[in-house]
């Protein structure tokens, strides 16, 4: 487990310089650009690319933001923050990457919806390369673990952080909690795609804008704290540099592998995830809405994940106040600055966020359920299998340890980031190619985004 852990982080920089330097950091370069061409996409009635986003962010913004970052700091140390930081700048592009892809690859289902994801550009690429049978083995493999993600990650641990932060807060039992979500969620799911687009639109802005308020006026009341806690990050983080470990120690010192994993956690850059909310997307350039992918990590990770460790770091009660309780030691960190009413809001954060995260996983474990029995008569019944184990670990999940579910958690993902960047390695050229064709739609001028100049144009499949 270590091992593998170890692994993650070291492949998803190595993948990740490799993509900047191909696509020569368009994004760091030219970020006002690459704004402007969010927005020069046509119009649609359907799923649009904003839509789409607010999924994949609803997917993304839950425990890890939250109770993420406060375990990343408890475990790896305030340095953690800073790797969570590098790993999102980086990992950027890789999501950039992967929702290219899985746009490129998509399907229209049975349906009529457009569907698509990191299984179907699995198979496709190492269909490509001459192994069908391999690829189809191998994009399995990554929808298995995504099932097993959808009631850990995606479930078992949203539903514990908001149980325990509403029965703080609210003295609610946490076994209600968890059944109301279940029941919420369920009805989400069943309303398809759409009915799920339609609810994080309005969920997504609305919690985000509120919790950084709140974030706001903590760092205001403690801002004297402020130069103290960029200080022990950034001390933190090159600890290992200091101590003569050498590289290999600074890759793989535990603020690195924690704040790496805890940043995957939040934002799913590189693990192939969220490309299965942007897949259904109507829009008109697949490398238009790899666009969105950097926004949302950017959002995730370097704005909510950032602000929420400094009002961890500069509180009255700081990152170690309950122990392994990371879900009390947040909670306590805007209550001992802001008051009691803030461990309520507090508590409410937790629950919608946790909602939307339970609702977009559910969808992205239909969605590697729909590719795993596309053409088979069991296919509605195995629907309704996942649906009762949601229920079930949602409602088990609200009252018992979430120590299993984030073990498990962690290995699914490391294993599905490490067989996503192999296929993000084989298809980088396709990347390349939308890349440019979107300069090449998006603007008559030399575009900073061209990969290569004077490549034929290619109809979009």
């Amino acid at each position: 487990m270590k091992l593998l852990l170890t692994a993650t982080p070291i492949l998803l920089f190595g993948v990740g310089i490799f993509y900047v330097l191909r696509l020569r950091g368009f994004y760091l370069l030219h970020p006002v650009r690459c704004i402007r061409m969010l927005f020069r996409g046509k119009r649609t009635d359907g799923i649009s690319p904003f839509r789409a986003l607010t999924v994949a962010l609803a997917g993304t913004l839950g425990v890890g933001n939250i109770v993420g970052v406060a375990s990343a700091l408890y475990v790896g140390g305030a340095g953690a923050v800073f790797w969570m930081l590098v790993s999102a700048l980086v990992a950027m592009v890789l999501k950039y990457g992967e929702i290219t892809l899985a746009v490129r690859h998509r399907r229209v289902d049975s349906a009529g919806q457009l569907c698509g994801g990191a299984p179907y550009y699995i198979e496709d690429g190492l269909n490509k390369l001459g192994h069908p049978a391999f690829g189809k083995l191998i994009a399995s493999i990554f929808a298995l673990l995504c099932l097993l993600n959808g009631i850990t990650m995606g479930s078992c641990l949203q539903i514990n952080a908001a149980a325990s932060a509403m029965e703080e807060g609210f003295s609610i039992p946490p076994l209600l909690t968890g059944c109301a979500v279940a029941l919420l969620a369920t009805a989400a799911v069943l309303g398809g795609a759409k009915r799920i687009a339609a609810m994080t639109e309005k969920l997504v802005p609305l919690m985000t804008v509120g919790f950084l308020a709140v974030c706001l006026a903590v760092l205001i009341l403690r801002r004297e704290r402020i130069p103290a806690a960029l200080t022990a990050i950034w001390e933190d983080a090159l600890h290992p540099l200091s101590a003569g470990a050498g590289i290999l120690g600074f890759l793989t010192a535990g603020g690195i592998r924690y704040g790496v994993m805890r940043g995957l956690v939040s934002n799913e850059a590189g693990c192939g995830t969220a490309p299965m909310a942007h897949a259904a997307a109507e829009t008109d350039s697949p490398a238009r809405q790899g666009l969105f992918g950097l926004a949302e990590v950017f959002v995730d990770t370097v704005l909510l994940c950032t602000v929420t460790a400094l009002c961890i770091l500069v509180s009255d009660s700081g990152p170690h106040a309950f122990g392994e309780d990371v879900t009390r030691t947040a909670q306590a960190a805007f209550s001992s600055v802001l008051g009691e009413w803030a461990g309520s809001f507090f508590a409410i954060s937790i629950l919608l966020f946790g909602i939307a995260t339970v609702i977009c996983w559910a969808h992205y474990g239909m969605t590697c359920l729909g590719y795993l029995t596309a053409g088979k008569r069991s296919a509605r019944m195995l629907e309704g299998v996942f649906l009762v184990l949601l229920v079930l670990s949602l409602t088990a999940g609200s009252v018992t340890s979430p120590a299993l579910a984030w073990t498990l958690a962690d290995a699914a993902i490391a294993v599905m980031t490490i067989l996503n960047l192999a296929v993000l390695l084989l298809l980088h050229r396709e990347v390349e190619e939308e890349t440019q064709r979107l300069a090449i739609r998006g603007s008559r001028r030399k575009s900073c985004i061209s990969c290569r100049k004077n490549q034929p144009e290619r109809s979009q499949p």
